[in-house]
C-alpha cells in the first residue's frame, strides 16, 4: 500500500520506526543527507518527516545538517514512566470490554511471537512484537487522543529500550527470569479482571523504566 501514499507519509513512517525500534542510537548524530540514502526518498519528504519527529520529541536538531535522538535522563525517564503507566492502564481499562475471543487469540499470537523472537535473541523482533501487543490492546480502546499520546511517549522511550537490550546480549530488558507481564494481561483479560490488567500493565512499564534506569547509573548511555 505504500505507493499509494504520499512520499512525506512514507518518508515518516520510515523514520518513526528507525526511531521507534533504536535503529539510531540516542546521542548519534545522523545526517540528513545519510537519512535520505538510507530512506531511499528525496530530501523534501525526509526533511518534512524530521521536523515532525522533531516536534513529537522524537528528534533533535544539531547544526550542520546534522540530527539525533535526544538522550534520557533520570528525570525524563522518571516523567515518562508516570505518563506511560497513567495514560496506558487507562487505555487497557477501555479496552478490556472491547476484547472478544478473537482479539485475545491475537494478542497470544503476538505474544507467542514476542517469546519466539526472545528464544532466539532477535532484539529487533522482540521490540517489534512487544509493540505490536501493546498497541492492538491500546487500539481497541478507541480513544484516539489518549493513543497518539503514548505513540509520542514510546517514540522518547524505545531507543533507549533498544541500547538496553543490546548491551545484556538478550532480547529482553527484564531479567529473564523475571515474571512475565504480558502473560499477567492475558489471564487478566481472560478473568475480566480489571485491576489486574491495570497492574500487570504497570509493572509491566515498570521493568522496562528500571532497566534503563540502571543503564543511566551504569554509564551505559555516555
Amino acid at each position: 500500500m505504500t505507493d499509494r501514499l504520499p512520499a512525506h507519509q512514507i518518508a515518516h513512517a520510515r523514520l518513526r520506526d528507525m526511531v521507534l525500534f533504536g535503529e539510531i542510537a540516542p546521542g548519534s548524530a545522523v545526517t540528513i543527507e545519510g537519512l535520505v540514502a538510507r530512506l531511499d526518498l528525496g530530501m523534501t519528504p525526509v526533511r518534512e518527516a524530521i521536523r515532525r519527529l522533531i516536534a513529537e520529541g522524537a528528534l533533535q536538531i544539531l547544526g550542520n545538517r546534522r540530527v539525533c535522538v535526544p538522550r534520557l535522563d533520570t528525570a525524563a525517564l522518571t516523567d515518562l514512566g508516570y505518563a506511560r503507566t497513567a495514560i496506558e492502564t487507562r487505555l487497557a481499562t477501555q479496552a478490556m470490554p472491547h476484547c472478544n475471543d478473537a482479539m485475545i487469540a491475537q494478542l497470544r499470537a503476538v505474544d507467542a511471537q514476542l517469546d519466539r523472537a526472545m528464544a532466539a535473541g532477535d532484539i529487533p523482533g522482540y521490540l517489534r512484537a512487544n509493540h505490536a501487543f501493546h498497541f492492538a490492546l491500546y487500539t481497541r480502546a478507541g480513544s484516539e487522543v489518549l493513543e497518539s499520546l503514548v505513540n509520542s511517549l514510546w517514540l522518547r522511550f524505545g531507543p533507549s529500550l533498544r541500547v538496553v537490550c543490546l548491551a545484556q546480549g538478550r532480547a529482553r530488558g527484564e531479567g529473564l527470569d523475571g515474571p512475565d507481564n504480558h502473560k499477567r494481561a492475558l489471564a487478566a483479560l481472560v478473568s475480566g479482571d480489571d485491576a489486574g490488567l491495570r497492574a500487570a500493565i504497570a509493572a509491566d512499564i515498570d521493568q522496562g523504566v528500571e532497566n534503563i534506569r540502571a543503564g543511566l547509573e551504569g554509564g551505559l548511555f555516555e
